[in-house]
């Protein structure tokens, strides 16, 4: 029996040799109080040189492998391996965790990195990512995270000189990051020509913005931004591994065993080479260095640890060694001194003196090293080689004595004889070779009765014989030393083993586990003195047992330190310490034996704190020292919250059963009923698996739950109130020490806990985020009430700590493996809490994001018992529990002090009071204790006798076991396992408030034929008679001797006939229950029962074998049997003559049979309706086809019942819905109202006999539910809570060409834009090139001798008028943009500063506008398309702007969606959120106090997120609607209240904590009012809401339901509302033709009654308004045509602000040849001209065609225009008159050219020809000539400057030269090389070679522009990016600048006159962008 409890004594770690310094860096530091801390396998060591002395921080269960130092130097963060890895932030002083940072990063974390003031932490994940998160460490909190790089980063560090920026480095990169909200943003190193790109290891940042860092080759690169600006070359010979800054400067250390200082400048000031120090060796490299004052620590791959001093640098002071690298197995003891010896596979053996901590000796050896042995008398060492050879060494010298190799595999075991006459030698060939020892270890004998490798050896103590272990696990014994096989087991039996080091034997049987047969102990040493045994396993764990241990699965003691795993473990000689060694992390810990003593001293070694579960647990077979579990325990531990379906997974089943619905729902299904249904009375109360779970309010009501309805009960009025805002069985309630707010948690697959106001039954708050899985089974308030506790029934039974207001989790951990009934928060340290449940009793305190906890201490007080409740004291030592045998435990700290004996059998509940405490156990007796457990005050028992008067309700059995106690107002309220609420007066008498059906499945219910009561019977073997009238009692109860699952009162009420579950029914009196007559003619329980209508003669009895039985009432005889049903019977009805049966059965089956003989008829379905029924009861036919839901396979329908005019069916399902159907519900799926109250299954549903309340039972639930019903007309008081309908309305939204175009348009980022033209061919930089004739002549270009005799090479390009000097063009600012982004966005045009400034959005830009003088500036930092914009209208927030863009999946990578949050006036970036909400953000909104920010997503869930943007701390999110969204909007007044709108759908949401809780426009009130698809909202008083619809109707709501609707608001789709903050007055933009009365735009009052129209004369056919906007007496007003119009309210004016394409691409562009005027020609047929020192549009012509290329003649006196239809026109600029037109071709005109001498008009077009035209001859046009075989369209074109050449660039990536007019092809390299251009505009061709990026593999340069002074270019790409080159570019890849703002695809590209500006023209965005140019100065 020994076995049965864990050893009393103890191991505590002493020391540990070792330090990680393989595949680590960085890890080795000075603290503050000058000790050094480091890590090693899993231990945090921290060592102090002056004493001598480590302490160790035991926090991880795996590897550590990164380190960071807290700036003050006394805090550490360590990072570790393993699947889900975590950070502790530890103090180095205590070493106690301080903060657990968790589930965020996989596999492992490489490296972490404090910043300047040690409020943030920086971490970098193992996976294949790379993740680098940033967290706020104190709270636990991660702040921000993105994808690291896709290769290793090995060092990380913050700016200490610039807020907010961080610099990682890795494999062949270097990135400099910004952090900015929640987005880190990184930008890469550019190593550029400076150095070589290669992989960096370290870095360090310094002021100035210059980083430095050390890279593989041994140089260190000093970088400056992003730029590397120089190198120090061979400051290291080899890879610089580790670089540490300090005060004096920076240390460095590298793989070549050398340390450098350097000055702060990076100046060398001196180099140690450890190589050539005394202690060095060759190959010594340094992992680690850490500089402080004239100390310096190094770390060595070779797990040494060097401090040296500054003064005498070359004696290095060796204050820690380890085995290196490779395996470490050997492990020995010397038999008579305190020396371990080890040997490992890095060649070495080792001697260390466990008195000194110390290595004393060291040899290496020519092989690695598996096993080692002492002889007896310590004076020869023997080693065992993995190559099957053995030495002997002495151990005084290290000299060999002898070297034997018998054997090829490796020697795992060797062992001398107790005599020291042998040496027994193991090897993995599977024998065992016995050598002398006094011969000269010759070989004496063999044992070779193994088949598998040996793994251990023992000796007799008499050295006679030997038992061995091998790898098949099993035991052999052989006779020394010949080495015969023992069998027999006799001889064997008196055996004494010398040691015990085997893991198979009858004496260590129970150190395996009870069930399991793997091999994964290593190593066992037994401690025969002691009685205890040692063993070491596969995971790192050292345990201990008794001895012997002969049980399977016994119990022990374990200690973690070791990550992977130990391979060895010894006792020492003495038995007074433990060696273990570990095989990965080879370390050697040393562990110091505490024997037996008494709980005095145990308080020095209370277990240490753990996060892992792994410290000194007692065992994990923990159930075999406990008493028998009790009855009610042991049921309530086997109950599963589990569900097939959880109501969280209804939408996704419903998405699955799309198909099935689509086909079914082309008929028109009938509109839901016009009645409702609402919850009036529950009788029940959870009590059979729930405890204290029963409270008083502040006013005196009683709050409790039952099913998944929280009941708050008047007990003056008896009256009942609800919170119904859970979906599934509440499992557990506490109320807020204020007592008004209460804490729910309920079941579920990512269960919910809601915080709801006991008044106002409003949620205040909801928590989840899948941190429990299944369900909550306990919560606790703190004593602030600002946190809550909860804790799931998952498998690891989760506690999270949570701020409960904001919703967020603070904290959590894994509770036990075992249920946890009760967690209770410190009244007076929030950061503390107990848990308690199964053998579990835990005190937890919280750590940053973990919580850290310390079992109960139990001592030799008691034993571990199960612990059912638990409160504090009088103060935050003090803690009580009540056990599962009628203990009470009292707890100090952690320690168990006393236990007082309180109950008989389980003490339930128990609560503190002011001065004592009061018990109530399953003994029914309810204990009043003084205030230290010492006396029992008084006790109440519950029972019968003590019933006060005037009780109500019948109490079932006397003393029923107590489950919750609570006090107050005079009284204790007490909740029974049976379901009853009992109020105890302090003077002893009882009343009963409420009571329920007991456990067991409740299923029959039948209501009265007349009165107001119903009958339920249960399996808890009662029947039951409750009033539904006002008293709301029970008012009889019966015991039966079986279960019942079906009733039915008699048609003249006097008798009840009740069928029970062992196939019997009986009859009973009405009144008394007394039987009246009984039978038992069947095996199967009974299912239903009726009697016949009229006089009753008949009752029909349905049971499960498949039969009904119909007796005669009168004679009491059987009369007929109904047969042919395949399975059991689930419903019957009667007809109205009592003659015809309705029969349903489980296999679906709808019967008829006659009455009384039983005889099967078939009717049509037809027929069916036709007949009268009596009742309704049935789930089949084609009646009510339409209640059976579109995910039928999962869930059935279990009853329904009809209304007595048969207009209402009530039906009740496995889900736990009650839902109403109009009557009959033909045609599949149904519309329905639906109500959740039930939990799961609803078992039964019937109408009382008046039709005015429906009663519901639920099977698990055991709640009978009481609902009135309310009629149609009734409805209009109370808006009823219930949903409509399972599917959406079949009927469409309605359709406008506008709003399919937004909904359906899909958003790519530039990083994956294509080609916007249809190119063949190889692209030019991948093209073989042909040599030029310099290149054949051997001449590189460009390498000329500037004197030749050839003549000078021509200009590329004629320069024009650019001064004389030439001077390049440095950089490109943005100075205008034409264009506003109205066609798919809306809402997107605001005013700033009352009015003077406007702001708006095009591609990627924010544009503030100035209404006065047209002058903008620009917000740049979005790095793609900007579709949403909004603006905070707080004053607090003054010009503070949110805009959101396109992204793409969302990674939180740079391309991810992402929102920016910015100052208008002065473009700072305030933060960036990057978001889920993949491809992009669709509408931002900021709330009412401007914190808070709601952003909509084009994710196919349209996620709906709210955001605290100053933090980037995300609070909410949720899916929104399965169909695009297109608003959503706060209310103005609110900062929880918000509406989104979209297709086919409006909803109105509540923020409540952290959850979204939405309610779906209700329109059910208005008649044929339709949902139709919503497009905008504004807001009024008094909670209305306005939303605009496609039709062109307003609809107004009064909280979510509508109720009115003004009709044709506008004639099409309202697009845009906008509601005055100052005056209420709404303003309306819409779709419209432009009429007398009518205008697109109105302004209204603020109740949407009257309202003024204003025109927009902007000519157009239609107008379409985007976007209004109101401000001082001028409506702003954005259009789809991209205008932005100002319209003054008085005199309804329009002033045109900015003008733009509508339509893209913009193909055509032209400068003038002299003024500031250029040309722009579009897809949407318009060419516009602009003039950019006004900045506006001076004029337009529309074409009536889209137009695709636009040119001017050299003088600018005229215009041609070439058209997609092929088409091309010359007009006149003066005039604007057409001077000439022709269409000689039918496809598009690309590119249209006059020759520089005006004489010839060149057009290309994309039927691969360019023809010329010589205008000389005047406006006939007749082509003269054309170009022939162009293998491709034509892209551009130039003339040279003497007209005589063009070029054209092709489709097919070919630039071709052609003479004019003639058109013939020019081949010759060396002529084309001559000519001198006019223009450059092509993309191809050598000189612009550098053009082509390496990124093209889809997408081309599509445009280029060489300036006037020839020596600059610039091209537009796909990727929407405009960049800046010299020219000419021949090599590829020219260097550039680039510059962002355009969407994908710049279609062209210009230079002005002069040089002064580039107009750039965008593709998708249809804008113009004008580029001032700088030039470098002279």
């Amino acid at each position: 029996m020994a076995a049965r409890s864990a050893p009393s004594c103890h191991l505590r770690l002493e020391w540990v040799y070792g330090y990680r310094g393989h595949q680590c860096r960085n890890n080795l530091y000075y603290t503050a109080a000058k000790e050094i801390v480091y890590f090693v396998a899993g231990v945090g060591v921290v060592y102090s040189p002056r004493e001598h002395r480590q302490k160790f921080y035991r926090g991880h269960s795996d590897d550590i492998i990164s380190l960071a130092l807290h700036p003050e130097r006394v805090l550490v963060a360590t990072g570790q391996v393993g699947k889900e890895p975590y950070i502790c932030i530890w103090d180095s002083y205590t070493v106690q965790t301080i903060s657990v940072l968790k589930d965020v990063h996989t596999h492992g974390i490489a490296c972490l990195a404090f910043d300047l003031d040690g409020q943030r932490l920086v971490s970098v994940g193992l996976d294949s990512k790379n993740a680098v998160c940033v967290w706020d460490w104190k709270r636990g909190k991660m702040l921000s995270m993105a994808p690291g790089h896709t290769d290793r980063i090995f060092d990380i560090s913050w700016d200490l000189y610039q807020p907010n920026k961080l610099v990682s480095c890795g494999v062949k990169h270097i990135k400099f990051w910004s952090l900015c909200g929640n987005a880190l943003t990184p930008k890469r190193g550019v190593f550029g020509k400076t150095g070589d790109l290669q992989t960096i290891l370290c870095l360090a940042c310094a002021r100035d913005e210059l980083t430095y860092s050390g890279a593989l080759n041994g140089d260190i690169y000093v970088w400056k931004g992003i730029n590397l600006i120089r190198t120090i070359q061979g400051a290291h010979a080899a890879g610089i591994f580790s670089m540490n800054a300090c005060e004096e400067g920076f240390a460095t250390g590298g793989r070549d065993g050398c340390i450098r200082l350097w000055d702060l400048t990076f100046k060398p000031i001196t180099v140690i080479d450890l190589r050539e120090t005394d202690q060095g060796y060759k190959g010594l490299s340094v992992r680690s260095v850490c500089w402080r004052g004239d100390h310096i620590l190094v770390g060595t791959q070779d797990s040494e640890i060097f401090e040296i001093v500054v003064q005498e640098r070359n004696k290095p002071f060796l204050i820690m060694q380890g085995h290196c690298e490779g395996e470490l197995w050997a492990l020995a003891v010397h038999p008579t001194k305190p020396l371990a010896v080890t040997g490992s596979d890095d060649r070495s053996v080792r001697i260390w003196s466990l008195v000194d901590h110390a290595l004393i000796a060291r040899c290496n050896m020519e092989e690695p090293i598996r096993c080692a042995a002492v002889n007896a008398d310590g004076i020869h060492l023997a080693l065992g080689m993995k190559d099957g050879s053995f030495t002997v060494l002495r151990v005084r010298d290290m000299t060999e004595v002898v070297h034997i190799k018998d054997r090829k595999e490796a020697i795992h075991e060797l062992k001398y004889s107790p005599d020291g006459t042998y040496l027994a030698v193991g090897c993995n060939d599977s024998s065992v070779d016995i050598y002398g020892v006094a011969q000269r270890y010759k070989k004496v004998g063999e044992c070779l009765g193994s088949l598998s490798f040996i793994t251990h050896l023992d000796w007799s103590s008499d050295s006679r014989y030997l038992q061995t272990n091998d790898g098949n696990g099993k035991r052999l014994f052989y006779r020394m030393p010949g080495g015969k096989e023992v069998t027999s087991t006799e001889e064997i039996k008196g055996v004494h083993w010398a040691s015990w080091t085997c893991v198979s034997g009858l004496e260590v049987n129970g150190i395996w586990p009870k069930y399991s047969d793997i091999n994964d102990i290593n190593s066992v040493d037994g401690n025969y003195i002691g009685q205890v045994l040692v063993t070491a396993d596969d995971y790192g764990i050292i345990k201990l047992f008794r001895y012997p241990c002969l049980r399977k699965g016994a119990k022990f003691r374990k200690y973690i330190g070791h990550s992977a795993h130990v391979t060895n473990v010894r006792w020492s000689h003495d038995y007074q310490w433990v060696i273990s060694i570990g095989g990965a992390d080879h370390s050697v810990f040393q562990w110091k034996f505490i024997p037996e003593r008494k709980l005095k001293d145990a308080v020095h070694i209370a277990p240490q704190e753990s996060l892992a579960d792994s410290h000194s647990d007692e065992s994990d077979s923990d159930l075999s020292d406990v008493p028998e579990l009790d009855s009610e325990i042991e049921q309530e531990t086997q109950l599963t919250y589990r569900r097939q379906v959880y109501k969280e997974d209804l939408p996704q089943l419903k998405e699955q059963c799309k198909e099935k619905q689509k086909s079914a729902t082309s008929k028109r299904r009938e509109r839901a009923p016009g009645n409702s249904i609402r919850l009036h009375f529950v009788h029940g109360y959870r009590g059979y698996d729930c405890r204290s779970n029963l409270f008083y309010t502040q006013i005196g009501e009683i709050v409790y739950h039952v099913a998944a309805v929280g009941v708050i009960y008047n007990r003056q009025q008896n009256t009942q109130r609800f919170y119904l805002g859970h979906d599934d069985d509440i499992l557990c309630l506490t109320i807020h020490p204020l007592k008004d707010y209460v804490a729910t948690g309920q079941v579920g697959r990512d269960p919910s806990i809601h915080i709801w106001d006991t008044e106002t039954i409003k949620p205040l708050s909801i928590l989840k985020g899948g941190h429990h899985q299944y369900g909550v089974s306990a919560v606790d308030f703190s004593a602030d009430g600002k946190r809550l506790a909860s804790v799931g029934i998952d498998d690891s039974h989760t506690v999270v700590l949570w701020d409960w207001k904001k919703g967020e989790k603070l904290s959590i951990a894994r509770g036990s493996k075992d249920k946890i009934f009760v967690v209770k928060m410190n009244p007076y340290v929030p950061d503390k809490l107990i848990t308690a449940g199964i053998k579990h009793m835990k005190f937890w305190r919280k750590a940053g994001g973990g919580l850290i906890g310390r079992k109960g201490y139990i001592g030799t007080l008691g034993k571990n018992d199960t612990m059912m409740c638990a409160v504090y004291g009088w103060t935050e030592e003090m803690a009580f529990s009540g056990t599962s045998t009628g203990d009470v435990c009292i707890w100090r700290d952690i320690f168990l002090v006393k236990t007082v004996k309180a109950h008989d059998g389980p003490v339930f509940s128990m609560h503190a009071l002011e001065k004592g405490f009061v018990t109530g156990g399953k003994d029914g007796i309810v204990a009043l204790w003084d205030d230290s457990f010492e006396r029992c005050l008084k006790t109440y028992a519950i029972k019968r006798a003590a019933l006060a008067p005037g009780s109500k309700g019948l109490l079932l059995e006397d003393n029923p076991s107590i489950r919750a106690i609570s006090l107050g107002h005079g009284h204790i309220l007490v909740g029974t396992k049976n379901g009853e609420i009992l109020e105890v007066d302090k003077s002893g008498p009882i009343t009963l408030l409420v009571q329920g059906h007991m456990e067991g499945e409740v299923w029959g219910l039948a209501t009265h034929p007349y009165l107001p009561i119903c009958a339920t019977v249960s399996d808890d073997k009662t029947l039951r008679i409750w009033d539904l009238s006002p008293s709301h009692c029970m008012l009889a109860v019966r015991k039966l001797k079986k279960g019942g699952r079906c009733c039915c009162f008699s048609p003249d009420g006097k008798a009840l006939a009740v069928g029970l579950n062992d196939g019997s029914f009986l009859m009973a009196n009405a009144d008394t229950l007394e039987d009246l007559v009984s039978f038992h003619h069947r095996k199967d329980m009974i299912s239903d029962i009726r009697f016949s209508p009229g006089s009753g003669k008949y009752l029909a009895v349905a049971s499960h074998d498949s039969f009904i039985d119909i007796y005669n009432v009168m004679n009491s005889k059987r009369v007929g049997i109904c047969k042919g049903a395949t399975s059991y019977i689930t419903h019957i009805d009667w007809d109205i003559r009592g003659k015809l049966l309705q029969v349903n059965t489980g296999a679906k089956e709808q019967l008829f049979f006659e009455a009384p003989r039983g005889k099967k008829q078939t009717i049509p379905s037809v027929e069916v309706e036709k007949i009268a029924w009596a009742s309704w009861t049935s789930v089949l036919g084609l009646c009510c086809e339409g209640i059976w839901p579109v995910i039928g396979e999962v869930t059935d329908v279990t009853a329904s019942c009809l209304t007595s005019d048969k207009m209402v069916l009530a039906t009740g399902d496995d889900l736990g819905f009650v839902k109403l159907f109009r009557y009959p519900t033909k045609g599949k799926f149904g519309k329905f109202k639906r109500y959740v109250a039930h939990s799961t299954h609803v078992t039964n549903v019937r109408w009382t006999y008046d039709d005015s309340m429906l009663v519901t039972l639920g099977g698990t639930d055991m709640s009978l539910m009481v609902w009135t019903n309310e009629m149609e007309g009734y409805r209009e008081k109370r808006p009823c809570d219930s949903e409509e309908s399972d599917i959406d309305s079949e009927e469409d939204g309605g359709y406008d060409s506008d709003v399919t175009r937004e909904n359906e348009i899909s958003y790519t980022i530039r990083a994956l834009s294509t080609n916007i033209r249809p190119m063949l061919g190889i692209k030019p930089h991948l093209q073989q090139k042909e040599p030029s004739i310099d290149e054949r002549q051997g001449v590189v270009r460009g390498s000329r001798p500037p004197v030749s005799r050839a003549p000078p090479q021509p200009e590329k390009l004629q320069t024009n008028n650019v001064g004389k000097k030439k001077r390049p063009i440095e950089d490109l600012v943005l100075e205008l943009i034409f264009g506003y982004r109205g066609r798919d966005c809306r809402n997107n045009v605001h005013y700033l500063n009352d009015g003077d400034d406007i702001i708006y959005h095009t591609a990627s830009v924010g544009i503030l506008h100035n209404v006065a003088t047209g002058s903008q500036s620009f917000y740049q930092e979005h790095n793609d398309d900007i579709l949403c914009l909004t603006v905070n209208q707080h004053p607090k927030f003054i010009n503070i702007v949110a805009t959101g863009q396109v992204g793409d999946s969302a990674d939180m990578s740079a391309t991810a969606p992402s929102i920016h949050i910015w100052d208008a006036m002065n473009k700072q970036t305030l933060s960036i959120l990057r978001c889920y909400h993949s491809k992009g953000v669709c509408s931002v909104s900021f709330s009412a106090t401007g914190k808070l920010l709601l952003s909509v997503g084009l994710d196919p869930e349209h996620t709906i997120t709210i955001w605290r943007w100053q933090e980037g701390a995300k609070i909410a999110s949720r899916a929104g609607h399965n169909q695009r969204i297109f608003v959503a909007e706060f209310r103005p007044d609110s900062d929880t209240q918000f509406v989104s709108v979209g297709v086919k759908h409006v909803k109105f949401w509540t923020l409540a904590g952290r959850a979204l809780l939405s309610k779906k426009g209700l329109l059910s009130t208005l008649e044929d009012a339709r949902m139709q698809t919503m497009l905008a909202i504004a807001f009024g008083a008094n909670n209305l809401t306005f939303t605009g619809t496609i039709s062109g109707d307003v609809c107004v709501w009064k909280d979510h339901i509508l109720c009115r609707i003004v009709a044709r608001a506008h004639n099409g789709p309202v697009f845009a509302m906008y509601t005055t903050l100052r005056d209420g007055l709404i303003v309306t933009g819409g779709k419209e033709r432009p009429s007398k009365e009518g205008g697109a735009v109105k302004l209204w009052d603020q109740e949407l009654r009257r309202c003024r129209a204003f025109r927009l004369e902007t000519g157009q056919a239609t107008d379409c308004v985007r976007s209004v906007c109101r401000g001082k007496g001028k409506i702003l007003v954005g259009t789809r045509n991209a205008e932005i119009i100002e319209v003054g309210e008085k005199n309804a004016a329009c002033n045109i602000l900015v003008n733009g394409h509508v339509d893209g691409p913009i193909w055509g562009l032209a400068t003038h040849p002299s003024r500031d005027f250029f040309l722009s020609a579009a897809e949407d047929g318009t060419v516009r001209l602009w003039d950019i020192a006004d900045k506006k549009m001076l004029n337009k012509v529309n074409l009536g065609h889209a137009a695709r290329t636009v040119c001017y003649s050299p003088e600018g006196d005229m215009v041609a225009i070439g058209m997609k239809n092929g088409e091309f026109i010359i007009l006149l600029v003066s005039s604007l008159k057409i001077w000439g037109k022709k269409r000689d071709r039918r496809c598009a005109i690309h590119d249209i050219r006059f020759s520089p001498d005006s004489r010839y008009l060149a057009v290309g077009s994309s039927e691969n020809s360019v023809d010329f035209y010589d205008l000389t001859l005047g406006p006939t046009l007749n082509r003269i000539s054309y170009c022939k075989d162009i293998p491709s369209f034509v892209i551009q074109m130039d003339f040279s400057a003497d007209s005589s050449y063009l070029q054209v660039s092709s489709g097919c990536y070919k630039r071709h030269v052609y003479e004019v007019p003639s058109g013939k092809h020019l081949m010759d390299h060396a002529a084309i090389d001559r000519i001198t251009w006019a223009t450059w505009t092509s993309i191809l061709g050598d000189e612009v070679l550098g053009i082509w990026s390496r990124h093209a593999e889809k997408a081309d340069v599509n445009c280029a522009c060489v300036s006037h002074s020839g020596i600059s270019l610039v091209t537009g790409d796909d990727f929407g990016m405009v960049k800046l080159f010299d020219f000419p570019c021949p090599e590829k890849f020219a260097k550039h600048k680039r510059f962002l703002g355009h969407s994908p695809h710049v279609t062209n590209i210009r230079f002005t006159s002069g040089d002064r500006h580039v107009v750039s023209a965008g593709g998708d965005d249809c804008s113009l962008f004008v580029w001032k140019c700088v030039h470098t100065p002279h």
